[in-house]
């Protein structure tokens, strides 16, 4: 191996590994606090797609918040998929808030639409 080829294969390494940094950073839970709340609302919006399905969930008490679900894939493994609810759905969600008291943002754990449940992380889920 010349050293020009090394160099190219250590330079695509080094990118390959900030990409996948990057990735672990955005999928992590650092930005989430640890206790776990109930969320109720009514479904305003609804994406399902990378790099999170959301909800945006419009509550009588606090207005509107943003609700990732888990990545697509594990999404669909939970059972909810396309079609499975839609604007103006009551929706409660389980899950851990932003850090930041600013933001009304949660990462659900476990969401329940027209009495069936969902478990995007079940095991994340905290019962009392």
């Amino acid at each position: 191996m010349t050293m020009r080829m090394f160099k190219r294969f250590l330079g695509g390494g080094v990118v390959a590994m900030l990409i996948v940094s990057g990735a672990a950073a955005h999928h992590g839970w650092s930005w989430a606090e640890a206790d776990q709340m109930e969320l109720r609302g009514m479904i305003r919006d609804i994406y399902i797609g990378p790099p999170h399905p959301t909800l945006e969930v419009e509550t009588a008490d606090d207005g509107l918040w943003r609700v990732e679900l888990a990545n697509p894939s594990q999404t669909e493994r939970a059972g909810f998929v396309e079609g499975s609810a839609k604007v103006g759905d009551e929706v409660v969600a389980l899950g851990n808030r932003s850090t930041d008291p600013e933001e009304k943002r949660m990462k659900a754990v476990r969401i329940t639409v027209g009495g069936k449940t969902y478990d995007l992380y079940p095991e994340r889920i905290k019962t009392n």
